[in-house]
C-alpha cells in the first residue's frame, strides 16, 4: 500500500509508550530461569562502530557459552528468543533452517520464543551455543545513504535463552543466559529491515560458535530489562528459504557493472559464491525494475539512489566464500553488482516466505487463467513473512484491509490457520483504548488521519477473524478477541451521523480520474458503512457462536437503523442505483445485504452494465473490486468475470502479463512508480476456486450447505479443475465439455454431504457413477426442474455427465 506524503511518520516509536494500548496477551506458563541479556551499554560508543563513515553502522553482537554434558542425554530442548530475529547455533551447527526468527509482535505486549529439540546436537564433553542478533522490526534505525520507511526502536538488541537437558539416569540440567555468557561485536556491520546489511567476514571470529574457541577477550554479557511483553511460544508457520532462481541473463551496462535477471520477482535475498583478495567488497543493489539505461532500479520501492537498500559482503579472501543476508530481505527481480565480475562465481537468488501448508491447486484450459493464477500466487507468498505485509519492499507492514478482503483468496491456496489467529492478536495489541484498531497491526509506525483510522482498514478485527472461522471452524479465537470486537464496533458507533461512516481512505486506488490513492469514484460514506453494516450482521451470528446472545438484539437493530439509514442516504430509486452508480458503489450492498430484496435483480443489472460501459473493465480498487467479484459470483454472472479476466489490455491482469509483470503489481495499470508485488487486487483468485471451478465452503452454513459445487460453464473455457483440502478433508471439482457433453469430477471428504448443482442447461441425460441420477447410497436428495439440476450426496467420489438441453 501506497501512503505518499500525507502520512507522518513517527521517527520516536511513540506507539511503544502510547498509554492506550491494551493489556499483553496470554500467558503460556512456561517457567523460565533465564534472563534477557546484551552487549553491555558502556562498551557499544568505542566497540560498535564499524570503520566505513556511515552513521550508526552498529556492528550487531555475538553470544555464546560454554558448558559440559558428562552423561547420556535423552532429551534436550533449547528455548530462545532474540530481538529483533537471531540465528542460533551449537557446536557450530544452525539449529534450525528457518530464518527471520521470531515472528514480528509488538514486543511491548508479547514477544515470541521458538523451541528446538537439539538432542542429537549435544555431544559428550564441552558444547558451546552461539547466537548472532540482528535488528529486525524491534530496532529500526535512521542511517544516511541507506533507505529507511520509518525509524525507531523498542529497545537495543537482545536475547534469551534456556537449554533444558534430561539425561537418561532422570537428572535435569539448565543453562541459560546470564551475566556469565560472552559477547563481542560480530561481523554484521549494518543490519536494516528495510536499508539492507552488511557483512564484513574479515571480523567473523573463526570458529566463534564452536567448543574449541577461546574466548578470553570476550566481554560479559549485559543482564537487562526484556521488552515488556510477555513470552510466548510461536505458533505460525516459520519463515524459510524455498524455490532457488538462477540468473536468466546477464547484462553489463557499463564497464565493472554487472546485472543479474533472476527472471521472477519475489521476496528473499541474494546468495553468492566469491573468491578474491581479503578485503574486496562486494556490493549488490536489488530491485524489481531496470531504468531505461538498464540499471537496477529501486524506485518501485520508493528509494532513491544514495538512499537506497543494498546487501554487502567483504572477502576474508581464503578460498571460495558463500554468503547470503541473515537479517534483512527485499523484494526483487534483478541483482546489480558493482566491481569486477570475476570475483563472483555464482549468485543467485532464494524465496523467502512462510512455510505454509499448500491447501489448493487451481488449472484450466485457459492459459492466460493459469498465468493469472500464478501471478497473484507469487504476490501472496511473497507477502507472507510473519505478517501479511503489503510489499516485500518499501513497508513490509501488515495493512488490514488485505486481510478480510483477500481471506477467501488466501485461504483456498494455503493453510493459514494459525497465521490469523496471530494477525486477530496483533491487532488487539494494537487496538487503543478508546476501542480505534489502527489501520495497520503491529502498529510500528503510527500514520495520521486516514491511514491510521479507516473502517475499510479497521474492520478487520471483525471481518477476518470471522473470514478464518468459516475456513476453519475454530471458535477460540472468536471467544478470545471478543471483547475487542466488541469495543472497536462501540467505537465506530461513536464515529457515525445518522448511523454512516463517512471517513476513512474509501475504495483505494480505484480507477479514476489523475493519480491513484482514496477513492475518486465512490463516496467514502458507501464503503464504510457497507463494512459497518457487514461486521454489524456478523456480530449477530458471533454473539450466538461464544455465548453472548444477549448481544445478538443490539447488533440486529443498530444494523437495521443503518441498512435504512444507508438506503434513504445513496439508494436511488428511480435507476436502482447506488451513489454515483460505480462498480464499487452497485457491489458492495448487494454482497452485504443492504440492497432491499425487491431491487436486487435490478441493482445486479446496473453493475453489469457499468462493466460493459468500461469495455469489461474494472474500474473498482482495493476495497471494491473484491465486492464486484463476490457480487458477479453470487449472482450467476461468471460469464461477466470471464470477459473481465479476458482482457489484455490497460487495466487488467492481462496488461500486467503483456508488460513482464511476474507477481502481481500495487496499481491495475502495472505503474512502474507503484510496487510490483502487491496482493491486494488478486480477487479473481477466489472465483477461480469458487466460481468457475465451483467449490464453496464455509463452516457456519448448514450441513448440506457447508460444501456447494456449483462450477460454472463460461466462455471458450474447456476444462477447469480445482483441488481444495480443507479442515473436514479434500474436496475437488473438475470438468471439462467435450461439445454439448458435460463431464464432473468430484470428491466429497469423509464425514461431510454436499450439494451439488450442475451449471444452467445441462440437465439431460444425468448419470452419477455411470447410473441414472436418483436417490439411493450416496444420493441422498435429486431436485430438478427449469433446466437445472441439484443433489445432496454424502462423501464419496462423483463421476456425473450431462448433456445441454
Amino acid at each position: 500500500m501506497s501512503v505518499f506524503t500525507i502520512v507522518a511518520l513517527n521517527p520516536s516509536f511513540a506507539v511503544i509508550s502510547n498509554a492506550d494500548a491494551q493489556a499483553p496477551g496470554r500467558n503460556d506458563g512456561t517457567t523460565w530461569q533465564a534472563h534477557w541479556i546484551a552487549f553491555p551499554s558502556q562498551s557499544q560508543s568505542d566497540k560498535g562502530l564499524a570503520k566505513d563513515n556511515r552513521e550508526q553502522t552498529q556492528r550487531m553482537p555475538l553470544f555464546r557459552d560454554e558448558f559440559m554434558v558428562r552423561k547420556a542425554i535423552a532429551k534436550a530442548s533449547l528455548r530462545i528468543s532474540g530481538l529483533g530475529q537471531y540465528e542460533a547455533h551449537i557446536n557450530a551447527h544452525n539449529v534450525t533452517d528457518a530464518v527471520l526468527t521470531p515472528g514480528w509482535t509488538d514486543y511491548r505486549k508479547r514477544v515470541f520464543y521458538n523451541t528446538y529439540d537439539v538432542s542429537d546436537r549435544l555431544v559428550r564433553g564441552k558444547n558451546t551455543i552461539g547466537v548472532m542478533l540482528g535488528r529486525g522490526m524491534y530496532d529500526v534505525p535512521e542511517t544516511k545513504g541507506r533507505y529507511t520507511k520509518f525509524s525507531g526502536s523498542f529497545g537495543t538488541p537482545k536475547l534469551i535463552a534456556q537449554l533444558d537437558i534430561r539425561y537418561v539416569d532422570g537428572t535435569t540440567e539448565t543453562i541459560s543466559t546470564d551475566a556469565g555468557w560472552r559477547t563481542a561485536p560480530g561481523p554484521i556491520t549494518f543490519s536494516s529491515v528495510y536499508g539492507g546489511e552488511d557483512f564484513d567476514a574479515r571480523l567473523e571470529p573463526s570458529g566463534w560458535d564452536g567448543p574449541a574457541f577461546d574466548a578470553p577477550a570476550w566481554s560479559h554479557a549485559e543482564v537487562v530489562e526484556g521488552p515488556g511483553g510477555i513470552l510466548e511460544p510461536e505458533t505460525i508457520p516459520p519463515i524459510k528459504p524455498f524455490e532457488r532462481f538462477d540468473p536468466v541473463s546477464v547484462t553489463h551496462p557499463a564497464p565493472d557493472v554487472t546485472v543479474y535477471d533472476l527472471g521472477q520477482n519475489f521476496s528473499g535475498w541474494p546468495e553468492i559464491q566469491v573468491s578474491g583478495e581479503r578485503g574486496t567488497e562486494i556490493r549488490m543493489i536489488a530491485g524489481e525494475l531496470l531504468d531505461e539505461h538498464g540499471f537496477v532500479t529501486q524506485h518501485s520501492a520508493n528509494a532513491s539512489p544514495g538512499d537506497e537498500n543494498s546487501f554487502s559482503y567483504t572477502l576474508k579472501g581464503q578460498g571460495l566464500e558463500r554468503w547470503h543476508p541473515r537479517f534483512s530481505y527485499w523484494g526483487f527481480r534483478y541483482v546489480q553488482v558493482d566491481g569486477p565480475e570475476s570475483v563472483i562465481h555464482h549468485l543467485d537468488g532464494r524465496f523467502l516466505h512462510d512455510a505454509v501448508d499448500v491447501t489448493g491447486s487451481f488449472t484450466s484450459s485457459d492459459e492466460l487463467f493459469n498465468r493469472i493464477h500464478k501471478l497473484i500466487n507469487m504476490a501472496m507468498l511473497s507477502n507472507m513473512v510473519s505478517v501479511l505485509t503489503d510489499c516485500p519492499h518499501r513497508e513490509k507492514l501488515g495493512w488490514l484491509e488485505q486481510t478480510h478482503l483477500a481471506a477467501a483468496s488466501l485461504m483456498y491456496n494455503y493453510d493459514l490457520s494459525t497465521l490469523y489467529t496471530k494477525i486477530a492478536d496483533d491487532m488487539q495489541d494494537a487496538q487503543l483504548a478508546n476501542g480505534l484498531v489502527p489501520s495497520i497491526a503491529p502498529e510500528f509506525p503510527v500514520f495520521e488521519g486516514a491511514f491510521r483510522d479507516s473502517p475499510e482498514w479497521g474492520i478487520a478485527d471483525i471481518l477476518s477473524t470471522w473470514s478464518a472461522y468459516e475456513f476453519y471452524g475454530d471458535r477460540n479465537t472468536l471467544k478470545n478477541h471478543y471483547g475487542s470486537m466488541v469495543r472497536y464496533l462501540d467505537y465506530l458507533q461513536g464515529q457515525t451521523q445518522n448511523h454512516l461512516l463517512t471517513y476513512g481512505l474509501g475504495d483505494w486506488y480505484d480507477i479514476g480520474p489523475g493519480e491513484p490513492g482514496p477513492s475518486k469514484l465512490t463516496s467514502k460514506g458507501v464503503t464504510a458503512t457497507s463494512v459497518y453494516y457487514q461486521a454489524l450482521t456478523r456480530m449477530e451470528r458471533i454473539a450466538v457462536l461464544t455465548g453472548h446472545a444477549n448481544d445478538v438484539s443490539r447488533y440486529k437493530q443498530e444494523a437495521a437503523r443503518v441498512k435504512a439509514a444507508f438506503n434513504a442516504e445513496y439508494f436511488h430509486p428511480d435507476t436502482n442505483q447506488y451513489d454515483k452508480g460505480s462498480q464499487t458503489a452497485d457491489a458492495m450492498p448487494l454482497v452485504v445485504g443492504l440492497v432491499p430484496e425487491d431491487r436486487r435483480a435490478a441493482v445486479l443489472v446496473n453493475l453489469i452494465g457499468d462493466i460493459r460501459k468500461h469495455s469489461d473493465h474494472v474500474t473498482a480498487g482495493d476495497v471494491g473490486y473484491h465486492y464486484v467479484v463476490r457480487a458477479l459470483t453470487d449472482g450467476d454472472r461468471s460469464d461477466v468475470l470471464y470477459d473481465m479476466l479476458s482482457r489484455t489490455d490497460k487495466p487488467s491482469y492481462g496488461d500486467q502479463l503483456a508488460h513482464g509483470a511476474t507477481t502481481l503489481t500495487e496499481a491495475w495499470d502495472a505503474d512502474p512508480n507503484s510496487s510490483q508485488n502487491h496482493f491486494m487486487l488478486g480477487h479473481a483468485e477466489e472465483w477461480f476456486y469458487r466460481g468457475l471451478a465451483g467449490i464453496q465452503f464455509n463452516l457456519d452454513r448448514d450441513r448440506d450447505e457447508r460444501i456447494i459445487i456449483h462450477p460454472a460453464i463460461v466462455g471458450n473455457i474447456h476444462s477447469a479443475r480445482a483441488t481444495f483440502r480443507s479442515s473436514r478433508g479434500d474436496i475437488e471439482s473438475g470438468w471439462s465439455i467435450n461439445e454439448d457433453t458435460l463431464r464432473m469430477n468430484v470428491v466429497i471428504p469423509r464425514g461431510s454431504t454436499a450439494t451439488i448443482t450442475l451449471p444452467s442447461g445441462f440437465a439431460r441425460g444425468v448419470r452419477i457413477n455411470g447410473s441414472p441420477l436418483r436417490t439411493g447410497g450416496a444420493i441422498l436428495k435429486v431436485e430438478a426442474s427449469s433446466g437445472s439440476v441439484r443433489c445432496v450426496v454424502s462423501s464419496g467420489i462423483f463421476t456425473i455427465e450431462a448433456s445441454k438441453l
